[in-house]
């Protein structure tokens, strides 16, 4: 599908200019770290600006297309897997960014896995901290 080749390209070129135009306004970004989902094209830009300076040596390594029910639906949606290996403070990450399209071929959800658990953990610390320095999070409570 053309917006999942777009997306790829743009993460690719850590360029989020490129995003413009592939999400839904409605956007909603499921993340492995955190239960409800992001939700909103400026605040998926923002946390997918925190992704981009964080992963080290991040590159796609491989694709399945198909389609896959949403959260709001039963029915399926047309669908594109991207397997993706990156390092995170040192830790190796294997994940899959599952992107979902509407009708007009424009993401409407995002759901990233990444294995294993101490990457998870290290991606966790890493996205907060980068979520508060951009404003997009409040910090932690001053105890």
């Amino acid at each position: 599908m053309e917006t999942a080749a777009r997306f790829r390209a743009a993460v690719e070129k850590r360029d989020l200019s490129l995003l413009d135009g592939l999400f839904t306004e409605d956007i909603r970004l499921y993340s492995p770290v955190k239960f409800t989902p992001f939700e909103g094209r400026p605040m998926v830009l923002g946390l997918l600006g925190v992704l981009l300076r964080t992963f080290e040596d991040f590159r796609y390594v491989g694709r399945l297309e198909g389609a896959a029910g949403t959260a709001d639906a039963a029915e399926e949606a047309p669908s594109e897997i991207l397997v993706f290996r990156a390092v995170v403070n040192g830790k190796e990450i294997h994940g899959i960014d599952l992107l979902q399209f509407d009708e007009t071929g424009r993401i409407k959800e995002f759901t990233v896995m990444v294995r294993p658990l101490s990457a998870v953990e290290a991606l966790r610390d890493a996205v907060f901290a980068g979520l508060v320095a951009d404003g997009l999070a409040p910090g932690p409570a001053a105890g």
